[in-house]
């Protein structure tokens, strides 16, 4: 259902700040690994749809879509705690126009880590207003989430092994560090990602994945 991370090829190179470039080094190419955690809309949850009546799947049924886009984040590193703060606009359509109306959608926000352990998830509500006459309204909401400092940094021996720099002619100078399994396990384990999405029933969610 979450969306995998990529993973680095040849070297990570490890800095500050959120930068999610890559850069062209002598050797080969390296990527930019962050603390902060990636951002995503988890597969199958950035669209609800709400029937009326609420057990009919028929298109003539529908009463309401959203979707959830344009997802942006901000992320303060500390020396004990990495925040970020999550915004996102909701974009909805109703069929029936004739009156004023709110509608409620529950939303969650989720911390990832290792691309499959779900660490931490909050639910909360937007309410979109729309106004009479009106088929179409937006509104916006904001999240937070943190992890902490210490398991999002890779220990100094991992680091070591993957920034050391290899000359051509050394024994290990065409060997990828992330082929090694423990290598390869430390950097998935220090790696988080803040998901968010509409908080679904097993009903929507297999309604999104069918139709």
């Amino acid at each position: 259902m979450f969306r995998k991370l990529a993973v680095p090829i040849l070297v990570l190179a490890l800095v500050g700040g959120c930068s999610r470039r890559g850069e062209l080094v002598t050797g080969g190419i390296s990527a930019v690994r962050s603390a902060c955690p990636s951002v995503a809309v988890a597969a199958q949850t950035g669209d609800i749809t709400l029937f009326d009546p609420v057990t009919s799947r028929d298109a003539s049924a529908i009463d309401v879509t959203a979707t959830l886009t344009n997802v942006r984040s901000t992320c303060a590193e500390g020396p004990t705690e990495i925040v970020t703060t999550v915004t996102f606009d909701v974009l909805a359509r109703r069929t029936r126009t004739d009156a004023a109306r709110s509608v409620t959608l529950p939303y969650y926000v989720a911390v990832l880590r290792g691309g499959s352990q779900v660490t931490a998830k909050r639910v909360g509500n937007v309410a979109v207003q729309f106004a009479a006459g009106e088929g179409r309204a937006q509104t916006s909401g904001q999240v937070t989430s943190s992890v902490n400092t210490a398991a999002a940094t890779l220990p100094e021996a991992v680091r070591e092994r993957l920034t050391r720099r290899r000359r051509p002619g050394d024994e290990d100078a065409a060997v990828d560090p992330l082929a090694d399994p423990e290598i390869r396990a430390q950097v998935l384990n220090s790696t988080f990602e803040t998901i968010v999405g509409f908080q679904l029933t097993a009903d929507q969610l297999k309604y999104n994945a069918t139709r």
